[in-house]
Order: structure tokens, then C-alpha cells, then sequence
């Protein structure tokens, strides 16, 4: 029963947190949980799979918008994520980069080659399936969460992340490909960390992603430092910030005629 009411509270808590990240940040959707089950794991009951063939990043954008959806090997249609995810081995043609040139991607092989070989991926057949929802309704704790949106508001979760690190710097890792799986889901799970990146071939063709916005993802334990310390941006440095005091000050100064005019900016 202890358990139990241990477990609601953290829930609660990771409700309250991402409903909180999208209020103070003003996100467009929601923050998204990514929950990764793996086929030793101990579940009592798991769900069942969605009826809907789609790709992980049609997935996390279903998740943004409100819905939840439970992918797997049968109707993960997206053959370099179920690689990603160790459900399906690479197709041939991405194995050796004449997919990439293919889509117009890159003009050599070797550089296909060595884009996919690079990437985090889960050993084949060690993932039973993946959770994907919108964090305010989570039903059950996440392993990682993933936000997409305009860049300036990723900002924020960034610092944030740095202040909780003590300052550390943040590095991000990408290959212009499997943004979405690898580098906003994959990297967080196994590294343990943020990772952010600008998205990739395939999530600007299959989502609604936006051409200024991006991409980041972190491990759930980060959530609550991240949240409180976007509390404490909100308090003074996240609104200074966006009131463009500087340009403010800048522009005042250029219609006075002390450096010019507005109009040469």
C-alpha cells in the first residue's frame, strides 16, 4: 500500500512538473513522456500495442497534441527507428548509404555508411515495446522526456539543466538523422543526460514541426531541477529577457540619432 501511494505521489508530482514547464515556457503542445520497456522487465499488465502503423516522431507528435500511443515492433513504420530500437535489423539500402543518396541526403556512400554506424542504438531484440504521452497525464512514470518547440523556449530547459549540472556545459549530439528516436530518446536513456538537436530529414517530412523549432530530450530524474529552476528564471530572467529591454534601449537610441537610424538596421 506504501508503494502504491509512494508511486502516485511521484506521478502526481510529474503531472504537476510538465503541466508547469508548458505554463511557464509557453509551449505550443505538451512536454512528452517516453516510457521504454524493456523484454526483461517484470510488468503486471502491459498495453497492448496501437492499431496505427506510424513513425516514432509521428508518435511524439500525437503525444504533443493530447494522445497517447504504445509502439512496437508490428506497427513501428519507420525502419531506421525500429533499428534504433533493436525491433528490425537496418535495411540494406541504409546499411550501405545508397538509401541516403536515394532521398537526396548526401552524394556518397561512405558518408551514409558512416552516419548510421555512428548512431546510439539498443542491441536487437532487448526493447518490448514504447509508451509515448503527453506528461501531464502520465499514468506511469516516463523514462524520458522529450520537448519540441521554438528554439528560444528550449533555451530555457537547457540553462536549466545546466544550472541543476552546476554549470556544467551542455553538448548536443546529432547526425541530421533519427532525431526524434536517437538523439531526443536513445542518447537521454543510455547517457543519462540532455541532448538537444535541430531535427532531421525524416521528422520535418513526416510531423508538424515547425522550421524554427527544434528538438531536446532528458532523463526523467532531471524533470523536477529543471522545473524549479525554470521558477526561478521566471522570475526575472526569462521576462527581461523576452522583453528585448537591450534592443529596446538600442533602437531608442538610433531614433535619437546617436548611431543612425531605425531604418539602416
Amino acid at each position: 500500500m506504501g508503494k502504491q501511494v509512494n508511486e502516485m505521489t511521484q506521478l502526481e508530482e510529474i503531472r504537476k512538473n510538465g503541466k508547469r514547464m508548458k505554463e511557464i515556457l509557453g509551449l505550443h503542445g505538451s512536454p512528452i513522456g517516453v516510457r521504454i520497456i524493456r523484454k526483461d522487465a517484470s510488468e503486471a499488465s502491459l498495453e497492448s500495442c496501437s492499431d496505427e502503423h506510424m513513425r516514432f516522431c509521428q508518435a511524439l507528435m500525437r503525444a504533443r497534441h493530447g494522445m497517447k500511443t504504445v509502439i512496437c515492433k508490428e506497427n513501428l513504420a519507420c525502419p531506421a527507428a525500429a533499428r534504433a530500437f533493436g525491433f528490425k535489423p537496418l535495411p540494406e539500402p541504409l546499411k550501405t548509404g545508397k538509401g541516403l543518396i536515394g532521398f537526396g541526403i548526401t552524394g556518397k556512400e561512405e558518408v551514409g555508411v558512416r552516419m548510421f554506424e555512428g548512431m546510439t542504438v539498443f542491441d536487437e531484440a532487448t526493447i518490448d515495446r514504447i509508451e509515448v504521452f503527453p506528461l501531464e497525464e502520465a499514468r506511469k512514470e516516463p523514462d524520458v522526456v522529450v520537448v519540441e518547440d521554438e528554439v528560444e523556449k528550449l533555451m530555457w530547459i537547457v540553462l536549466s539543466s545546466m544550472h541543476s549540472r552546476g554549470g556544467e556545459r551542455v553538448r548536443g549530439s546529432t547526425a541530421v538523422l533519427q532525431a526524434t528516436c536517437v538523439d531526443a530518446t536513445i542518447i537521454p536513456y543510455r547517457e543519462q543526460r540532455l541532448n538537444f538537436n535541430f531535427g532531421c530529414y525524416g521528422c520535418r517530412d513526416a510531423t508538424d514541426i515547425g522550421p524554427g523549432e527544434a528538438i531536446l530530450g532528458f532523463p526523467i530524474d532531471n524533470l523536477s531541477a529543471i522545473v524549479t529552476h525554470l521558477e526561478y528564471l521566471n522570475k526575472k530572467a526569462l521576462p527581461h529577457s523576452r522583453g528585448k529591454h537591450a534592443l529596446g534601449l538600442f533602437m531608442k537610441q538610433h531614433k535619437a540619432g546617436k548611431e543612425g537610424s531605425c531604418s539602416s538596421l
